[in-house]
């Protein structure tokens, strides 16, 4: 499991690596996916929160699914302003030059997320490690354990399973999830 793990990463990074999470178009249809996924699986996702939590189906909506939502259209609808390089003033002693500010991937980010908000806290960090261009590792909280299921069995069959990937597991997996290298990792718990 450990060597699945560190092959796991390893494709993330040779994914970033040849450039396959840099264009606009990938990213779109990467937040398209997750946005269908959250539509289309409404019903498995409320019954995974309320197994986990026991959250009823409104609150699930409230809560979770509907923050989703409008984290991708937001996404969407600002993915190509994010791209955009910014023009700065330059200094005078530079002058007659011009310059400008060049938004970059990071890389490799791993999101870790919690247990009590298992679909937001999961879902709404990756929707930015996207929508900037990353390849995201996504470890879904042991403590809602329908959740994390769903999400490793869903998430690949909405995305790029090349470039966005579920790693599941308990204490032993994250820390030999945090024991690679990363260039971002996101945890809220």
């Amino acid at each position: 499991m450990v060597e699945s793990r560190a092959a796991a990463v390893q494709e993330l990074r040779a994914r970033f690596a040849a450039g396959q999470t840099r264009p606009a178009e990938w990213r779109a249809a990467q937040l398209r996916g997750v946005l269908r996924m959250a539509t289309e699986m409404e019903a498995e996702i409320c019954d995974a929160l309320h197994a986990d939590l026991g959250k009823p189906k409104t609150e699930a909506h409230v809560h979770e699914l509907s923050l989703i939502k409008s984290s991708c259209l937001f996404a969407l609808k600002n993915l190509k302003k994010w791209m955009k390089p910014q023009k700065v003033p330059a200094k005078l002693m530079n002058f007659p030059s011009t310059a400008r500010i060049t938004p970059e991937p990071l890389g490799l980010v791993l999101v870790i997320s919690a247990w009590n908000y298992p679909l937001l806290l999961s879902l709404d960090p990756v929707i930015g490690a996207i929508a900037a261009g990353n390849a995201v590792a996504l470890k879904p909280s042991e403590g809602a354990p329908a959740m994390s299921s769903l999400l490793a069995e869903l998430l690949p069959r909405f995305v790029d399973g090349t470039c966005i990937k579920v790693i599941e597991g308990g204490v032993k997996e994250t820390t030999a999830l945090l024991n690679q290298k990363w260039d971002k990792i996101f945890y809220t718990g």
